[in-house]
């Protein structure tokens, strides 16, 4: 039975809860009514809140909750050493900077990323969510924190007997194909997840990432960025990224004329390798504001 741990941090820099949990990088993190946020991550449920501040970490916890919070939330970063040098490159980063001055790229699981992302390929973010969660509720372990039920999300074993079928009935649409066959690549470890974190080229994780189903380019930038793989060289696009680059830094009166390689080459110019914390900035001044 894992116990209740509370644990507070004082001013620390660049952790504002909205842009943190806001900026599409995470799927299991909800607004609570005093606008703290609950989120489930790996065996964890955690309600985090600022006030005056001040951070508070309370829940239910798989070892110490310090431990715990400085890992997923990767407080070793030096947040505001990033945020300067990256400010320097020009007028619209630093305006991006600026506005969402608080966000962090969580550690999370690699596995729960890959299925994550792989949901949410055309797809809306409350979509996403629920399927997120429909999907730990019935194959993911029960945690209960607070008179609620939570679920974990869950393992590729806890999937292993779960059908194409099944996985449509809990509204996946086309991508049920996608998750069946990512589940029995990884299970018989045609893809070995342990040996992703160890590779050090960024673009060789990349081709086997894209060897699952599933998992296209924009895909495997986003586990490459927002999982433990931590790959801050990457620049996922989507709509938002490519409009917000094409009206800064291209500026083509049609948009959709706007290719790929185009948005990387500047990319990699002008942010090298921090662009992933780069297009985080530009996402979200560019889809909120």
């Amino acid at each position: 039975m894992l116990k209740e741990q509370e644990y507070k941090i004082n001013n620390q820099d660049s952790f504002e809860l909205t842009h943190i949990f806001d900026c599409g990088q995470c799927f299991r993190w909800n607004i609570e009514e005093d606008e703290s946020y609950t989120g489930v991550f790996k065996n964890n449920v955690l309600n985090v809140k600022k006030e005056n501040g001040i951070l508070y970490f309370r829940g239910i916890c798989e070892g110490n909750i310090e431990e715990v919070v400085e890992e997923y939330f990767d407080l070793k970063r030096d947040y505001n050493q990033i945020k300067e040098v990256l400010s320097k490159v020009d007028d619209n980063l630093r305006t991006s900077i600026e506005y969402g001055k608080g966000i962090r790229i969580l550690n999370q699981d690699l596995w729960e990323t890959i299925i994550s992302f792989i949901i949410s390929a055309n797809n809306n973010i409350p979509r996403i969510k629920g399927i997120i969660e429909r999907l730990s509720q019935k194959y993911g372990n029960e945690i209960e924190w607070n008179n609620k039920k939570y679920y974990t999300f869950p393992t590729a074993r806890q999937l292993e007997n779960v059908s194409a079928q099944d996985f449509r009935k809990l509204g996946l649409g086309f991508r049920d194909i996608r998750l069946y066959e990512t589940t029995h690549m990884v299970l018989k470890n045609e893809i070995n997840l342990e040996e992703l974190h160890n590779e050090k080229d960024t673009l060789k994780v990349r081709e086997k990432l894209l060897e699952l189903s599933g998992v296209g380019p924009k895909v495997a930038d986003c586990i490459l960025l927002f999982s433990t793989l931590k790959r801050f060289d990457t620049f996922p696009i989507d709509v938002w990224v490519r409009r917000v680059m094409n009206e800064l830094y291209i500026k083509n009166e049609d948009e959709t004329k706007v290719n790929k390689k185009e948005i990387e080459k500047i990319a990699n110019d002008k942010f090298g390798n921090l662009a992933g914390i780069a297009q985080q900035y530009l996402f979200y001044w560019k889809r909120e504001a």
